[in-house]
């Protein structure tokens, strides 16, 4: 069945609010809902469009921001070891793994096998953000500790990816120094926005605005220097965090920055990963397909679990299986893989399944069963556990 080009934004408008109301019915992430419904539209000829792709690039640019934003960075500097440890591990053990499985027993070219090695490696932040923050656990010891870790692995990915492939040029020099100086004003000059009594009364948003103008700049020389934005959003929002918290109307500019990108971009950025997948292409190789998802889950449960048992008490089958999705990353990787030639198609849609099954699977497991018990209270602003209990008294199943 042909699905016309206009009727497209019908559609995808249908499908954010569906699994809105899906997600609060079943008590799950609204992210894998998303994801799920977007890879239904896409076997029923739901095409991703232009305006689709940029704006989910844009979705999971702001995504990572504002996870950025939610670091507690004193607590980051005082677990340092702890999440190094967890983030480089759960990303070396799956990049062996799956490195070595793809080039020596399924026999892929070297090119092709690291591209699976770098895919299959990440963490999704975005992901892994978006479930903290349904959960209420994005403020509390055990969110902040997962997304540094994540944070960790990432860019662990992101310099495999520009290390082995990547070819530097003028332009991508250009990126680097751009995005410097880019998170240095803002983190000097952003008060100036956000403390100026003449903008703080404005229906208009222009804190919002501005926030947006500067990820849409990391986007543009990102683009022209064939890098990504994602980790010089998320160092913004790391550095820019210390703004949201120094006054309750910089609080309410996050919230209203959150609000908006929930509304429409994030789920855009969701939707479109769900709808790369092909499932005709990846029932051609469903063996593949399952045995390097099990490669995935094995070396990031290696990897993260004991570590996470011993740094993270009551929260570690949370973290490991949180710290096993993949989405923004694992895609980026594939995609660019298949079109530099390195990866066919049928590769391509596997990994790209692997990565969105890893995004859905994990998260719907760690949801349901592992959901950390926390109270209400959170990490005071000094990286100190007040009242949140949810790192000693273990894990219980998800109210939903």
């Amino acid at each position: 069945m042909f699905m016309s080009a206009t009727i497209t934004p019908l559609v995808v408008g249908g499908i954010i609010l569906v699994a809105s109301l899906i997600s609060l019915k079943l008590g799950l992430s609204v992210a894998i809902i998303e994801i799920v419904l977007g890879a239904i539209g896409g076997q029923f000829n739901l095409h991703v469009q232009d305006w689709m792709t940029y704006l989910a690039g844009f979705g999971g640019i702001t995504l990572t921001f504002l996870a950025g934003t939610e670091i507690d960075t004193q607590l980051m500097r005082e677990k340092f070891k702890e999440t190094f440890l967890i983030g480089s591990l759960s990303f070396l053990l799956p990049f062996a793994g799956v490195t070595a499985y793809t080039y020596f027993v399924a026999h892929w070219g070297v090119h092709a096998a690291l591209i699976a090695g770098t895919a299959l490696s990440t963490t999704s932040l975005a992901v892994v953000y978006s479930v903290l923050v349904e959960s209420g656990l994005a403020k509390t010891r055990i969110g902040r500790l997962l997304m540094a870790s994540t944070f960790i692995t990432d860019m662990g990915t992101a310099l495999a990816l520009s290390i082995l492939f990547i070819k530097p040029t003028l332009y991508t020099g250009l990126f680097i120094l751009v995005s410097l100086v880019v998170i240095f004003l803002a983190t000097k000059f952003s008060h100036l926005v956000f403390d100026n009594a003449l903008l703080k009364t404005k229906v208009v948003e222009p804190e919002i605005k501005y926030l947006f103008l500067l990820l849409l700049v990391f986007m543009y020389f990102a683009d022209l220097g064939d890098g990504h934005a994602v980790l010089p959003a998320f160092v913004l929002g790391l550095f820019m965090s210390k703004h949201f918290v120094e006054s309750s109307e910089t609080k309410n500019v996050r919230n209203r920055l959150r609000t908006v990108a929930y509304a429409v971009i994030t789920p855009i950025f969701f939707i479109v990963g769900g709808m790369r997948v092909s499932f005709p292409l990846i029932g051609s190789a469903i063996a593949i397909f399952l045995i390097l998802f099990f490669i995935k889950a094995v070396t990031k449960f290696f990897a993260v679990y004991f570590l996470a048992k011993r740094y993270i008490p009551g929260g570690a089958m949370y973290t490991t299986l949180l710290m096993s999705t993949g989405l923004t990353f694992g895609t980026i990787a594939s995609l660019f893989g298949f079109t530099s030639g390195l990866i066919d198609e049928v590769q391509y849609s596997v990994l790209v399944g692997v990565v969105i099954a890893s995004a859905v699977i994990p998260t719907f497991i760690a949801q349901k069963w592992f959901m950390p018990v926390y109270s209400e209270d959170v990490v005071d602003l000094n990286g100190n556990n007040t009242k949140d209990n949810g790192d000693q008294r273990g894990e219980g199943k998800a109210s939903g």
